[in-house]
C-alpha cells in the first residue's frame, strides 16, 4: 500500500476504529458464530456461513487499517495550497451538462465515502482533478462515461 496521507485528526479515528472492531467487533462476531454453531448441523447452516463472511470481512478491514496505518504520513490542513487542487482540499464543481454543483474532499483511499462527498485521490474524478485550478474545464472519463465539469473553488 502507498503512502496514506491524512490529517491528524482522521490517524486518530482510524486508530479509535481500529480498537473498536478489535475488541467490541470480535466480541460480536464471535457471539454471532457461537449462536450459530448452537443451531445444529454446520454443513447445512447458512446462518454460520453468513457469521464465517461478516468475521472474514471484519478481519480483513482490521487488517486493511493496520497496513494503512503503516503508511501514513499525517499533513497539517493549515500548510494544504489551495491554488490547485491537491489532497485534503475542498473543490466545489460544476457538472457542466447537467448544470449540477457538487462538493468534494479529495482524500486517502482509505477515508473514501462519496456519500458524504470524500472521494478518494484514486478516482476517475478525484485522480482528474488533481493539479486543476479554479476557473479550469475538466472532461473526466468516469465508469458512467465522460463528464465535463468546471472547477468553482478550491479551500480547505
Amino acid at each position: 500500500m502507498s503512502n496514506v496521507f491524512l490529517t491528524k485528526e482522521s490517524f486518530e479515528k482510524l486508530k479509535s476504529e481500529i480498537q473498536f472492531l478489535k475488541t467490541e467487533g470480535r466480541a460480536e462476531a464471535g457471539a454471532a458464530l457461537a449462536e450459530a454453531r448452537e443451531k445444529g448441523d454446520l454443513s447445512e447452516n447458512a446462518e454460520y456461513d453468513a457469521a464465517k463472511e461478516e468475521q472474514a470481512k471484519l478481519e480483513k478491514r482490521i487488517a486493511m487499517l493496520e497496513t494503512a496505518l503503516t503508511n501514513v504520513r499525517l499533513l497539517d490542513i493549515n500548510d494544504i495550497d489551495t491554488s490547485t487542487v491537491s489532497i485534503l482540499t475542498n473543490v466545489k464543481v460544476k457538472n457542466l451538462k447537467a448544470n449540477k454543483e457538487f462538493n468534494y474532499q479529495i482524500v486517502s483511499e482509505i477515508e473514501a465515502d462519496v456519500k458524504v462527498g470524500k472521494l478518494s485521490v484514486s478516482s476517475p474524478i478525484g485522480r482528474s482533478l488533481l493539479g486543476h485550478k479554479k476557473g479550469d474545464k475538466i472532461n473526466i472519463t468516469t465508469p458512467a462515461g465522460p463528464i465535463d465539469y468546471e472547477i468553482l473553488d478550491i479551500s480547505k
